[in-house]
C-alpha cells in the first residue's frame, strides 16, 4: 500500500479504538474492531496493542506506526455500539473506508449523553432502590432517594470544575455519609447504614470492575490489572469518605 494510504487507514482504525476506549469499551473488543477494518481494507493483518492511555496501530509488513493518546475514560455504551455498527457496515461494503472515516470523525465530536436532570433522577432511583434491596426500611425511601441525588450532583460538577483524580467520589461520598447523619439526627431515618450504602450506589464502579475482569479473562493482563487498580482507588476515594464521616461526626 502507498504511505498515504496507509496512513489514512491507521488513522481510522485509531479513530474508532480512541471512541471506544473513551467509551469504555473492553480492550479485546477495541483491537478486534480496529484489526478487521485493517484486514479489510488492507487485506494485511492488522497489528494493534491497546493500553488504558494509549493506543498503538500498524499493519503486517508496514513500518508505519501510529499512537493515539487516550486522555480521559468515561462510560458511553451508546458511542461502543455505533463503532460495532460502522465497522459491520464497513465489512458488509456498505460504506467506503472515507465514509467509515468521515462518520467516526463525526461521532468523535458528538457528546451524546442523557440530560443532567435525568441523570439525577436516575441515580435518585438507584440509591432508594438498592437501600431497599440491601434490608432497608420504607421509610428511609425517600431521604436516601435524595441523598444519593445531591451526593451525584456534587460528583457531576466536581469532576467538571476540579482536575483532580478520584476527588470527586471522595467528596461524594463524604457529602452522602455527612447527609444520612444529619437525617438520622433530625429524626427522618432509622438505618444510617442502609442509608449510606444506597447513596454510594451511583458512585460504585461498576462498569470498570467488570471490564477490568474481562479483560484479565480475556488475557489482557496490562489493561485488565491498570483498569482494576484504577477502580480498586475509586472505590478507596468512596470508603475513605465515609470512613471519616464515621470518624469525626458518629
Amino acid at each position: 500500500m502507498k504511505t498515504d494510504t496507509t496512513d489514512y487507514l491507521l488513522e481510522t482504525c485509531l479513530m474508532a479504538g480512541k471512541i471506544m476506549m473513551e467509551s469504555g469499551a473492553e480492550m479485546y473488543r477495541v483491537e478486534d474492531t480496529m484489526n478487521r477494518i485493517a484486514n479489510i481494507a488492507s487485506n494485511k493483518k492488522g497489528i494493534s496493542f491497546v493500553t488504558p492511555t494509549g493506543i498503538f496501530m500498524s499493519l503486517e509488513g508496514e513500518r508505519n506506526v501510529q499512537l493515539q493518546q487516550i486522555p480521559t475514560r468515561t462510560i458511553n455504551l451508546e458511542k461502543v455500539s455505533m463503532v460495532n455498527e460502522l465497522s459491520r457496515d464497513f465489512a458488509e461494503k456498505r460504506i467506503t473506508l472515507k465514509d467509515l472515516h468521515t462518520q467516526l470523525t463525526i461521532l468523535d465530536k458528538d457528546v451524546r449523553h442523557f440530560p443532567l436532570w435525568l441523570q439525577i433522577l436516575a441515580a435518585s432511583f438507584v440509591s432508594g432502590s438498592l437501600m431497599i434491596i440491601f434490608g432497608g426500611s420504607w421509610v428511609d425511601f425517600i431521604p436516601t432517594c435524595l441523598i444519593g441525588a445531591i451526593g451525584f450532583i456534587v460528583f457531576y460538577y466536581t469532576q467538571i470544575f476540579v482536575k483532580v483524580k478520584f476527588l470527586a467520589e471522595f467528596l461524594a461520598s463524604f457529602t452522602v455519609g455527612l447527609l444520612a447523619v444529619f437525617t438520622i439526627s433530625i429524626g427522618l431515618g432509622i438505618n444510617l447504614d442502609k442509608m449510606i450504602i444506597g447513596g454510594v450506589m451511583p458512585l460504585v464502579p461498576g462498569v470498570p470492575i467488570t471490564n477490568a475482569v474481562r479483560d484479565l479473562i480475556a488475557g489482557h493482563l496490562l489493561s485488565g490489572m491498570a483498569r482494576g487498580t484504577e477502580a480498586l482507588l475509586t472505590s478507596c476515594a468512596i470508603g475513605i469518605g465515609i470512613a471519616v464521616i464515621f470518624r469525626f461526626f458518629l
